[in-house]
């Protein structure tokens, strides 16, 4: 099979679909890689890295989408609509229940469009979103605890606090993945950690990995109300698969929390749990909103690319051998790889997605 992978064009997105490591699988499998010059570069994967794997080095994003299948790491822009062709595979994070323009073109162009983010195993656990998850979830405090320094428009709290001074409050809306890699590193820091969730039982399991260190408490208006105004660092880490995140935080709660304190959510690519949040970019990350910064990038990983495209190349290697290999058979050899189907023949499929969006079906 023919397989373009094209340079990414989200502002600052330096991740890269395939890794010259994963091109060397594909290519002595037989399959052919064009991939577009320079696509690699922010992640540290020069042109000759690819050429020494086997791929073809091709100049034009239209030489790469001209391909019976596509590997990205985020959605199509609008400049890239005119590509997609009709019964081409595409394969990469979409995020369609918040991206209702995304999702028109890619049931108008025809093109049978599977989403990282909604491939599920047997087990509920989605294999290709967990790596992304971990990182985002890091980051989250990372970023979280730079745009709490003053100089960058926060209260100039230090997350870890010192001797004779408390540290500071960090408040996590969601156990799963992310929020529980939030906490791991905000514990790290020395920082106060609450977080909240709706399922006891992975409350209890978060209990077997914190401790005390962390105090976990069941989610609900009411204790959303009650914790959230003395948050120093607030991050929404909510996920439901393949809806909009729920508006957990309106912007009467958002308004009575500290002056400069910070919002990272990391469900914006769905949506966004916090009202007065809205997607924004690694150029100009954070705005003021109510008295409070709030952090909105929705590729968040895009700013560690040398470690995201390896762990994403970890787990969606064998997905896309499974596609190179069989085409659209592949989702019928592979149930999780099928669930991961969003848009097909110019039909919305994905239940969660024909949810959201019930007239376009």
């Amino acid at each position: 099979m023919e397989i373009g992978i094209p340079k990414e064009t989200k502002d600052q997105e330096f991740r890269v679909g395939l890794s010259p490591s994963s091109v060397r699988v594909c290519t002595e499998r037989g399959h052919r890689i064009f991939i577009q010059a320079a696509a690699g570069v922010g992640a540290g994967f020069t042109d000759e890295d690819y050429q020494n794997a086997g791929a073809e080095v091709v100049s034009t994003a239209e030489d790469v989408w001209n391909r019976e299948m596509v590997v990205k790491v985020k959605e199509p822009l609008p400049s890239e609509y005119p590509l997609i062709q009709k019964g081409q595979l595409l394969f990469t994070y979409l995020h369609l229940a918040a991206d209702r323009i995304l999702t028109e073109n890619l049931i108008g162009s025809g093109v049978c469009a599977i989403a990282y983010e909604t491939v599920e195993l047997t087990d509920g656990k989605l294999p290709l979103l967990t790596p992304m998850s971990i990182i985002a979830g890091r980051l989250s405090v990372q970023f979280g605890a730079r745009f709490l320094e003053r100089q960058q428009g926060g209260r100039g709290v230090l997350l870890g606090g010192v001797p004779g001074v408390k540290p500071g409050k960090v408040v996590i809306l969601g156990g799963g993945v992310v929020g529980t890699e939030a906490a791991r590193i905000a514990v790290g820091m020395g920082a106060q950690v609450q977080i909240l969730d709706i399922n006891v039982e992975r409350l209890s399991y978060l209990e077997t990995l914190f401790g005390s260190r962390v105090e976990l408490l069941y989610s609900s208006p009411s204790q959303i109300e009650k914790m959230v105004p003395d948050a120093d660092l607030l991050i929404g880490a909510v996920l439901v698969l393949g809806r909009r995140a729920p508006t957990l935080v309106p912007r009467s709660l958002v308004a009575q929390m500290r002056p400069r304190s910070v919002i990272i959510d990391v469900a914006v690519d769905q949506g966004g749990c916090v009202e007065t949040l809205h997607p924004t970019s690694h150029t100009h990350p954070t705005y003021t909103e109510e008295g409070v910064v709030h952090y909105g990038v929705p590729n968040m990983p895009g700013a560690v690319p040398w470690t995201a495209t390896q762990a994403l190349n970890n787990s969606t290697l064998s997905y896309v051998l499974q596609l190179a290999d069989h085409g659209i058979k592949a989702l019928t050899i592979n149930p999780a790889l099928a669930k991961g189907l969003n848009v097909e023949n110019h039909q919305l499929v994905h239940p969660a997605v024909r949810d959201v969006f019930p007239d376009l079906i």
